[in-house]
């Protein structure tokens, strides 16, 4: 009776696919719910943020539709000069609403409030989202001051090889005397930058080129400079990539990026946590399939 009552008690002390182990893990099984609650709200986001992102590609390609008529057949240049005149001369926009002191990243509402397309940051953004959606790779570049502040933003387009300098709010395609296209490096020289820009009204002296950036993370508080450092280390060049650059100039484009990285990271920490209450804590979580298998039999039973 003893030897029986001592195998009772082993029985009891082992794990099953019951509740009791669950129970005796208490702390476990509220991070595993909440990781699974997790994973679900980002697989929605993302979702989400991919009918964004679809949606505003779609409304951008309407606009390089209408703005570059058979893009397909035009130079790189072409495609620019049609933009820019847009921006110059396009039909009206809308004047009131905008509050241009906020930064802007939707192109949805630079390419339609005529405030935004006179402030340097949101034209880059504007034009960048249309060069984009005509087959350009453009990147905006920060002119810097002498503390790392930026004090104007243009953009870079890549012809022939080259990554040529516009400017989005002076409308402007930098070029040399001789009407060579000009990129940043060029536009070092004092005398060139001078050339190049002559004639346009309120262009500022200290806009130069002697210092620029493409991003400037290392401002983030904190993490800023860990994670430039490992950047770099990992991505060589990430900074100068046009994609990077898409990915701060429209605000779908970076969420759904955001989004789909959470969904990985919540599927790993799922791995991670199935992983431990198996292999350390002797738990066997219910797998996905089988609650729906269950639930299924369950309203199944209850609506016969």
């Amino acid at each position: 009776m003893n030897e029986a009552r001592v195998k009772g008690v082993a029985a009891a002390d082992l794990p099953s696919e019951g509740n009791q182990p669950e129970r005796r893990h208490p702390a476990f099984r509220a991070v595993w719910y909440a990781g699974n609650v997790l994973l679900i709200l980002s697989v929605l986001l993302a979702a989400y943020s991919i009918a964004w992102e679809y949606s505003t590609r779609e409304y951008l390609r309407g606009f390089s539709d209408a703005i570059i008529p058979e893009a397909g057949s035009l130079a790189a240049q072409d495609k620019i000069e049609a933009i820019l005149n847009w921006m110059a001369h396009g039909p009206a926009r809308r004047a009131a609403g905008a509050d241009v002191s906020v930064s802007d990243r939707d192109p949805m509402d630079t390419l339609n409030y005529a405030a935004f397309l006179q402030v340097c940051g949101s034209a880059t953004n504007a034009f960048i989202n249309l060069a984009d959606a005509a087959g350009l790779q453009a990147r905006r570049l920060l002119l810097l001051d002498s503390q790392q502040m930026t004090k104007h933003v243009v953009a870079e387009v890549r012809v022939d090889g080259r990554w040529i300098v516009v400017d989005p709010v002076f409308r402007r395609l930098l070029r040399g005397t001789n009407g060579h296209l000009l990129t940043r490096e060029e536009l070092t020289d004092p005398a060139v930058l001078s050339a190049a820009t002559q004639g346009l009204r309120d262009y500022l002296p200290d806009y130069t080129y002697d210092r620029t950036a493409h991003v400037r993370i290392a401002r983030i508080p904190v993490v800023g400079r860990p994670l430039r450092t490992v950047l770099d280390r990992l991505v060589p060049g990430w900074e100068d990539s046009a994609f990077v650059s898409l990915l701060l100039e429209r605000e779908s484009l970076a969420t759904m990026v955001l989004a789909i990285f959470l969904v990985m990271c919540m599927a790993l920490l799922r791995v991670v946590l199935r992983w431990y209450g198996e292999k350390r804590l002797w738990l066997r979580p219910m797998r996905f399939r089988e609650q729906f298998r269950r639930a299924c039999y369950s309203f199944l039973d209850t609506a016969g």
